[in-house]
């Protein structure tokens, strides 16, 4: 049974829907605008593309350990300060990998980047559970989750630019700016949302009693999995479409670039369609729809890749169904992780975004494991991540039924007012 907070902070404005989609926006920047330049870095640091992937995996293990650390810490000391310090730490080490000499000092910058990152990511999820629950979470992650579309569609796209005319350090220096923008907003519009009196004892005792806290529900553990698989399958994704795309199917990096970004707009769709269903379906519900979409889009692609020896219209078909039913899951297992652990909101976004991603920086490295030049890895971690989702999702949360949001908090959400037009069924 869900744990109830005493006192749940004012509903969130649609600025700062808009600053914490911006924060959530910095991560698929931070990893999409670069991955064109995989090619041009590989033969400007004289090195293999497997090498040029870890680059890839250490930024999401540092963005995993981070969420974990500073996801705690927000617990103990509120979110405004850890989110202030973690952005600012950001701008200093994105201009740092600009300027680095070697891609084994670029690797470690990559951790860095990650970890300071992680600031905004985690509290992002924490602020929106300290004010909200249940159906009304779930529709403040898919609002947020659309705004922050913007990211994958148009950071490969202005990656491409930027690497063909300027070189891929210029990224760097790109995503510098891009933190100073978000620094700023973050100064003028996140205001605390956790009081003192909710505040939790910090200290590495605090964080493994906090995690064994959360961790302890099973309904909790089983959607945070279903995230962290979800992101397991659109890592392996990320990682391998510069090199299918390109090498494989022909395509410059700016038509890559282009075409990755329009495969994005998928998440966009699945996020505005996710959101209007659960205003008459419970979250669950969605998810559930979601992941069966899921396995089935990863199962057409390892046909695809098998049977059907990488037919290019119908891979860049798969790869943008697969991107929407991100939509659907991302933002439903947030929320219905996230609400069966209201009193460590912190520290529940914490290990979902430490297990998230994770995950995630297992697949890249597995793919180049599994062999490049060819598709068949791509499929084969897609089509498995895929898969031990749908178990976590049917097997740990089966028999699950969420508590429904409060009707009046939904109807009184300015942000949510065009789309609570409707009780939320369970």
């Amino acid at each position: 049974m869900s744990q109830k907070v005493a006192a749940v902070a004012s509903a969130p404005s649609a600025v700062l829907i808009a600053v914490l989609a911006l924060l959530n926006a910095v991560t698929p920047f931070s990893i999409d605008m670069y991955l064109s330049a995989f090619p041009e870095m590989a033969t400007d640091f004289g090195t293999s593309p497997s090498t040029i992937q870890l680059s890839l995996t250490t930024f999401l293990i540092g963005l995993a350990v981070g969420q974990l650390i500073i996801g705690t810490l927000s617990d103990r000391y509120g979110r405004r300060r850890p989110l202030i310090i973690g952005t600012v730490a950001c701008v200093a080490v994105s201009v740092a990998c600009a300027l680095a000499p070697s891609i084994v000092l670029l690797i470690a910058l990559r951790f860095a980047q990650g970890f300071c990152g992680a600031a905004g990511v985690v509290i992002a999820r924490a602020v929106i559970a300290d004010r909200s629950r249940g159906a009304r979470a779930a529709r403040l992650f898919a609002v947020m989750m659309l705004i922050g579309v913007l990211a994958p569609i148009t950071a490969p796209i202005l990656g491409g630019v930027i690497v063909t005319g300027l070189g891929w350090r210029a990224v760097f220096f790109a995503l510098a700016v891009l933190n100073l923008l978000t620094l700023l907003g973050v100064v003028l519009a996140v205001k605390e949302s956790l009081p003192e009196q909710h505040r939790r004892p910090g200290g590495l005792t605090a964080l493994l009693t906090s995690a064994r806290s959360v961790l302890g529900n099973r309904y909790y553990l089983g959607y945070t999995l279903v995230m962290a698989f979800t992101a397991a399958a659109m890592f392996g994704y990320i990682a391998a479409s510069p090199f299918v795309v390109q090498n494989l199917l022909g395509f410059s990096p700016a038509a890559y670039s282009v075409t990755f970004g329009s495969c994005a707009l998928a998440i966009g769709a699945g996020s505005v369609i996710s959101a209007r269903l659960v205003r008459t379906h419970s979250p669950r519900r969605v998810l559930m729809g979601g992941v069966v979409a899921l396995l089935i889009a990863t199962a057409l692609m390892m046909l695809n890749v098998t049977v059907g020896h990488v037919i290019g219209w119908a891979t860049i078909a798969l790869m943008a169904v697969f991107m929407g039913t991100i939509g659907f899951v991302y933002a439903n297992a947030t929320a219905l992780a996230l609400t069966e652990v209201p009193h460590a909101a912190g520290t529940g976004s914490a290990v979902l975004g430490f297990l998230q991603y994770g995950m995630g920086a297992v697949t890249p490295p597995l793919v180049g494991v599994l062999g490049e030049g060819s598709a068949l890895p791509m499929a084969v971690v897609m089509l498995g991540a895929a898969a031990l989702a749908a178990l976590s999702l049917f097997g740990l949360t089966r028999g699950h039924v969420p508590f429904a949001d409060d009707e009046d908090d939904v109807a009184s959400d300015p942000v949510l007012t065009a789309s609570a037009g409707g009780t939320t069924s369970r």
